[in-house]
């Protein structure tokens, strides 16, 4: 048997698993609560898991041990960040969101500001979302094409099709425990790659150790001040605090999972733990990277790399034994399939609860409409992913997107919490100020990716309090 056959025998073996696990947990869904919120009856272990899985996709994969290969270990700076920024949104945004019953991060803002905000902060997720995931999917098709023989469509609408059918089939519960089982795939197929990239080091870890030193390879930490360099402690740390802060509390993709925790200490232990798991997993991932430097300095690649997006991928596809490069492949599309599939429950969720005004939630044709916007948004993402080949580093790309959207929107909520007495008009004014601030930045000028949330959440809340009566509005009587 060649090794390509068993490479696409275990990737088969891993779609059927995951058709059936979807197929599965879909039985006796029968309401919108059960198809978007899992019945809101998830293990927060569960929900820890899925939030690691949903924001860990083949940008991860693909990106971060390049970022080590061409730099070193300073991205780590960044995780801090994101460590501190759940702790926020554990103890910041959770209560906020448990006060009432709510089915999208955005009713919030109904309930505080007013239905356009609601529906303006919704359009801003969807949009940033469709972009940024887009992105996700396109760097899959590009690791695909590397490891198995297809053309870059064929790649695409594979991913998008199966993921289509479980998250179809299975809605957010299906979602959530096919990223938990696919995290321990693709966290899997890394280390198991790392393990055999050190065994094939010269000298192995040891003997490398101190080449990577002195080639600064290892340097995690850089106190230097610098509003263009992305990767310092205070731009990793407050940057990614931030960006942490509007992801994971503001985004549909991310809240939609606490929504669906048993209650609010269960969706704190899940954000706060999720913070852990993926510090240790970018960890990982640099190191890799670092040993791919070390690797291809002792064995130069015979044909040279076009960018260092294609290392990694090129390590898996020409140097991991017969069989293993199977299991490493499936892991690439576990990464993949768990981002995507929670973009898609994600965007239709929103969809279907910000955008509808009178919906009946128990409804079977309801059920049956969401599934099909379901349908629409991974048309969508793939369509996106067609178009994002001239859009540059995979992975910066899509922060970058994210980075830019998610600030105003985090500036918003942060009114929403500080209690501010501001009409719809002037919440509209102060978050387009946001994203023209942190858009502008990034087209005109060196700015790093990671201080446009910052900026975007800093503009939208300066404007927000100067627009705003300083007097708290009593929440009891709106």
């Amino acid at each position: 048997m060649s090794a390509a056959l068993i490479d696409w025998t275990v990737v088969i073996a891993y779609f059927a698993a995951t058709i059936w696990l979807g197929n599965r947990l879909g039985r006796g869904q029968q309401n919108l609560e059960d198809y978007f919120l899992a019945g809101r009856r998830t293990p927060w272990f569960a929900a820890s898991l899925s939030i690691v899985g949903t924001e860990t996709s083949t940008l991860t994969f693909v990106g971060v041990p390049a970022i080590a290969y061409t730099g070193n270990l300073g991205f780590l700076q960044v995780a801090a960040g994101y460590m501190i920024g759940r702790l926020a949104v554990a103890w910041w945004l959770v209560p906020a969101y448990f006060e009432g019953r709510i089915n999208t991060a955005y009713e919030l803002l109904d309930h505080r500001f007013g239905e356009r905000v609601r529906r303006f902060s919704s359009g801003v997720f969807l949009i940033s979302r469709v972009l940024a995931d887009g992105v996700r999917l396109f760097a899959t098709a590009l690791v695909l094409q590397a490891l198995l023989p297809m053309p870059l469509p064929v790649a695409i609408l594979l991913v998008t099709g199966v993921t289509l059918y479980y998250t179809m089939r299975g809605g957010l519960r299906a979602v959530i425990w096919n990223d938990a089982v696919q995290l321990v795939v693709y966290v899997g197929g890394a280390a198991l790659a790392a393990w055999i990239l050190v065994r094939g080091l010269p000298g192995g870890w040891g003997g490398v150790l101190p080449e990577l030193q002195a080639a600064g390879k290892l340097t995690v930490l850089d106190f230097g001040w610098s509003w263009v360099r992305p990767y310092t402690f205070w731009a990793g740390i407050i940057g990614g605090a931030v960006l942490t802060m509007a992801t994971h509390g503001t985004d549909q993709m991310f809240v939609q999972r606490l929504l669906a925790c048993r209650s609010a200490s269960d969706a704190r232990k899940a954000v706060v733990t999720s913070g852990v798991l993926v510090f240790a997993q970018m960890a990982l991932f640099l190191l890799i990277g670092s040993m791919l430097f070390a690797h291809y300095e002792a064995f130069p690649p015979a044909i040279p790399f076009e960018s260092a997006d294609q290392v990694f991928p090129r390590f898996i596809a020409t140097e991991l034994p017969v069989g293993l490069g199977g299991l490493v492949i499936a892991a690439v599309f576990a990464a993949a399939m768990s981002t995507l599939s929670s973009s898609m429950s994600s965007l239709a969720s929103a969809s279907t609860f910000d955008f509808q005004r009178e919906l009946n939630r128990t409804d079977e044709a309801a059920l049956r409409a969401s599934r099909i916007l379901t349908a629409v948004w991974a048309v969508a993402l793939a369509g996106v992913a067609v178009l994002a080949r001239a859009w540059g580093s995979v992975l910066e790309a899509g922060l970058t997107i994210t980075s830019i959207t998610f600030g105003p929107v985090l500036g918003v909520f942060g009114l929403a919490v500080a209690n501010r007495q501001i009409g719809e008009t002037g919440v509209l004014a102060a978050m387009g100020a946001g994203l023209v601030s942190a858009a502008g930045a990034h087209l005109f000028t060196p700015l790093a990716w990671t201080w446009l949330t910052p900026l975007g959440a800093a503009v939208t809340l300066g404007i927000g309090g100067i627009l705003s009566d300083p007097a708290p509005i009593d929440r009891s009587e709106s």
